[in-house]
């Protein structure tokens, strides 16, 4: 008999990043190695709502999901654009209580939402055993974020819901110090997360230049990431500003965000007289991702914090190189395949080697080839979801974790 696996989460709408491809993609990974894995979610999708059935299993983008209807008031609505934590669903709850045990085991997706400590307070009434993926909530800067919410919180919930999971699916050596630093002892799963390899497209670079009016011989930078203060664009405009060795480049920011911010940037870079080197290509997903991913000459993400950071190792499958910073918790494994460059955004260092990159097309492309090589290793959905799919099989028999986690 297959394992029955219930995946919570908040919203699986695009308008929230990389958390929503994560689900999806794990889901439909975990049913192609044969198990029985679903979502249970709400129709939240930021500052809108997903044009979704209600209340009954349907196929999601390729994968079987429930939604249910969020609770909002307008002022809600205000509110859930800006923070997960306050999408409710009372439907969701009813729900979860009437069928959770259906399911041998829950996969609790984010902290801090009421999605997540909802299920995990059901999953321990009724003795279902959950596991719990932080999603780089426990970080030194997305603690320091909300604060005093988060310390309230953790004292009345978060440390309990941690606590008694079964285990925490940290997805790098960074994350499992972290949860060990939030003061939680329950056995971690440390397991990377996964992207697809796209097939290359030969004629990207000439079509994207042709597209945005760039010249042949300007290097193209790319930023593809929710344009938000965490991930620091404003930084990086800075950044390129500073470094007098940057001297041709074309900038493409492809990524939604709040009006305010993204006016904010406009204004910096009208300011700047660069109104003909950066481009603002908003979100995107799909065939156009793959466009902007390979169109490219370098990757650069001068971000706060970054647990994983799917749009990274999607640009290293697209073999384009990377620039991030220590914040980011795969950087030691992109420095150790030769991937890419690791600096402190503050330091002269992340203009260096930005500099450097833009001017050798040949380092470019070898960085390239490793970043390919190393997700095809280690990042593939197909090797991720039978390890997961192994350590769900043993908390549910009460066995210790295959020795790969331990």
């Amino acid at each position: 008999m297959s394992l029955k696996v219930l995946h919570v989460t908040t919203s699986v709408g695009s308008a929230r990043g990389g958390p929503t491809e994560v689900v999806l993609n794990l889901v439909k990974a975990l049913r192609n190695c044969g198990v029985e894995a679903e979502i249970a979610t709400t129709n939240d999708n930021a500052q809108e709502v997903l044009d979704v059935p209600l209340n009954q299993l349907t196929d999601y983008r390729g994968a079987p999901a429930r939604f249910f209807p969020q609770f909002s008031t307008p002022f809600e609505m205000k509110s859930i654009g800006a923070d997960k934590g306050f999408v409710f669903s009372g439907e969701l709850t009813h729900w979860l209580w009437k069928n959770l045990r259906n399911y041998d085991i829950l996969d609790n997706h984010y902290l801090f939402s009421y999605a997540s400590t909802c299920a995990g307070a059901i999953a321990r009434s009724q003795n279902v055993p959950y596991t719990v993926r932080a999603m780089g909530q426990l970080s030194p800067w997305a603690l320091a974020q909300s604060q005093r919410k988060k310390q309230v919180y953790s004292w009345l919930i978060e440390r309990r819901n941690l606590n008694r999971a079964a285990a925490i699916h940290c997805t790098s050596a960074g994350e499992v110090k972290d949860v060990r630093s939030f003061g939680v002892s329950t056995p971690t799963l440390d397991l990377p997360l996964g992207v697809r390899l796209p097939q290359l497209l030969p004629n990207a670079a000439q079509d994207l230049r042709s597209l945005y009016g760039i010249a042949s011989e300007t290097p193209i930078i790319l930023f593809l990431s929710r344009l938000h203060y965490k991930k620091r664009p404003d930084r990086l405009l800075e950044i390129l500003k500073e470094t007098s060795e940057i001297r041709d480049f074309h900038l493409i920011f492809a990524g939604s965000g709040e009006t305010d911010y993204i006016d904010r940037l406009k204004m910096t870079v009208a300011n700047f007289g660069w109104s003909d080197r950066v481009s603002f290509a908003g979100f995107v997903t799909g065939s156009d991702k793959d466009f902007l991913l390979q169109g490219s000459d370098l990757f650069v993400l001068p971000s706060y914090s970054e647990n994983f950071a799917i749009a990274v190792a999607e640009a290293m499958a697209a073999e384009l190189p990377v620039i991030i910073t220590p914040g980011v918790q795969i950087a030691p494994e992109v420095e150790c395949a030769n991937a890419g460059a690791i600096a402190d955004a503050d330091s002269d260092a992340f203009g260096a080697a930005i500099a450097q990159f833009l001017s050798s097309p040949n380092l470019r492309r070898q960085l390239g080839t490793n970043g390919r090589r190393l997700v095809r290793r280690r990042y593939s959905w197909d090797a991720i979801a039978p390890q997961l799919a192994a350590a769900y099989q043993a908390i549910v028999n009460n066995k210790p974790l295959p020795t790969q986690f331990n």
